[in-house]
């Protein structure tokens, strides 16, 4: 217990601190200064922004999204898909466990109603339940987190399902950054800038068979069943 409080100290901190540094905006700015340190302090650049991720997500503060945008300009598809998927999920955990140990009488009274919907559903549907919410983006990311941590699920349930679930989203929003051609474009235009229509279509159709699929495989189970 003593140790996570620590650590949630610690994600704070470094948010409060260096939120400005951050944004999308300054980054552009240090946009030859990060590559170059990129090369010279790989593991550390690796620890940084993993550490910066898991502050952002953890404590709930806007910008994970732009953020995944810059770390798949910045790394690549496929170091960034990794990085991301387990700081998206060690963040949202670092919430889940401040709810149910630290904050949970603010969360219970902030959200006390939802509370009974999500529990009964939990009850329904199990570990089901919160994949469905992870793959549809219907409601907000930070509330499942919080809320999640005031239900009987397990710690190492809220991992995985989440790691898994979240996945496809975080692969959409990579990907769709690693198209990017320098941060100057993408804080000036936003994701337009490297998504064109026909692409915006097809993520579009991406995201509509996304909210598609947990209504087919839960009609499949409940057929097993």
């Amino acid at each position: 217990m003593i140790l996570f409080v620590l650590l949630a100290v610690t994600v704070a901190t470094v948010g409060f601190l260096y939120r400005d540094m951050i944004s999308l905006q300054s980054l552009a700015e240090r946009e030859s200064q990060l590559r170059t340190f990129q090369s010279e302090h790989p593991l550390a650049v690796y620890a940084i922004a993993f550490g910066v991720y898991v502050a952002v997500t953890g404590l709930s503060l806007p910008g994970a999204a732009a953020l995944t945008l810059v770390y798949g300009w910045y790394f690549g598809f496929a170091r960034a898909i990794v990085l991301v998927s387990f700081a998206s999920t060690a963040g949202a955990t670092l919430a889940f466990l401040s709810s149910r140990y630290l904050l949970r009488d603010a969360v219970q009274q902030r959200y006390g109603e939802s509370m009974k919907t999500f529990e009964k559903r939990l009850a329904d549907e199990g570990a089901f339940y919160l994949f469905t919410l992870r793959l549809i983006p219907a409601v907000p990311f930070f509330v499942i987190n919080l809320v999640m941590g005031l239900t009987p699920i397990r710690v190492w349930t809220f991992w995985w399902v989440s790691q898994l679930g979240m996945l496809a989203g975080t692969a959409v929003y990579v990907y769709a950054g690693s198209r990017v051609p320098n941060l100057t474009v993408l804080a000036e235009e936003g994701v337009g800038a490297v998504i064109a229509p026909a692409q915006l279509l097809q993520l579009t159709v991406a995201f509509a068979l996304l909210g598609i699929f947990p209504l087919g495989a839960r009609k499949i189970l409940a057929a097993f069943r």
